[in-house]
C-alpha cells in the first residue's frame, strides 16, 4: 500500500499524458538545423555553425497540479584555463522590465562571477545577444577542465493540462532562434578566454 502511494507522488514518475520526444520534435522542426540528430528519446545534439560548439537537447517534465510542463534545455561544454570548481547563474536584473544581468554564485570562488557580471556589461556582442533572449536562466559550471553551460529558454517548452484538456507548444520565433545562436557563440567566445 505505501509503496503503491509512494509510487503515485513520486518526482521519479513521468506525469499522465507525458510523450517522450514530442517536444523535442517540435524544437527539431522549429530551429531548422539540418544536423540536428537525436541521441535518445529525450536527448539531441546540433550545432548552429560548422564551427560552433556542439549544442545538447534535454528535454525533462515537471509535474504539476492537474497539469505538466515540458521543457528544453540546451547544453554546450567549452574547454578553458584552469578554474576552481564552481557554479553559478547569470539571470536578467529588473522588476518589471529587463534593466541587465547579472552572476549569481551558487558554489566557487566570488571572482568569476564578479567578472563575468563585468564581461556582461562591457562586451556588447554578449549583452546585444542576452538582453532580449527569453531565458529563465542560464547555469555554468566548471569540472573537467571546462565549462558546461545550460540555457534553458522560454521557447521549445510545452504545457499540458489535464482539465480542460489542452496541449499548447511555445515555438522559438525566428529572432529567439537568432539570438539564442548569437548568445551561445558569444558564452562559447568568452568563457575560452577568461
Amino acid at each position: 500500500m505505501l509503496s503503491k502511494l509512494s509510487e503515485l507522488f513520486s518526482s521519479q514518475r513521468a506525469p499522465a499524458g507525458y510523450r517522450p520526444g514530442a517536444t523535442l520534435e517540435h524544437v527539431r522542426r522549429n530551429l531548422g538545423q539540418p544536423s540536428f540528430q537525436f541521441s535518445a528519446p529525450v536527448r539531441a545534439h546540433f550545432k548552429f555553425s560548422a564551427q560552433g560548439p556542439v549544442i545538447e537537447v534535454h528535454e525533462r517534465a515537471e509535474a504539476q497540479l492537474l497539469m505538466h510542463v515540458v521543457l528544453t534545455e540546451f547544453r554546450f561544454h567549452t574547454p578553458t584555463s584552469q578554474w576552481s570548481e564552481g557554479c553559478y547563474q547569470v539571470h536578467h536584473t529588473g522588476a518589471i522590465t529587463r534593466k541587465g544581468l547579472v552572476c549569481r554564485r551558487r558554489k566557487g570562488p566570488t571572482a568569476f562571477s564578479d567578472l563575468l557580471t563585468r564581461e556582461m556589461s562591457t562586451n556588447q556582442t554578449l549583452r546585444a545577444a542576452l538582453m532580449p533572449l527569453d531565458f529563465k536562466k542560464i547555469t555554468l559550471e566548471y569540472s573537467q577542465g571546462g565549462w558546461t553551460v545550460a540555457l534553458e529558454h522560454m521557447g521549445g517548452s510545452e504545457v499540458v493540462n489535464r482539465m480542460p484538456a489542452f496541449r499548447r507548444y511555445i515555438s522559438f520565433s525566428f529572432e529567439q532562434t537568432r539570438l539564442m545562436q548569437q548568445a551561445i557563440s558569444a558564452l562559447n567566445e568568452v568563457l575560452k578566454t577568461l
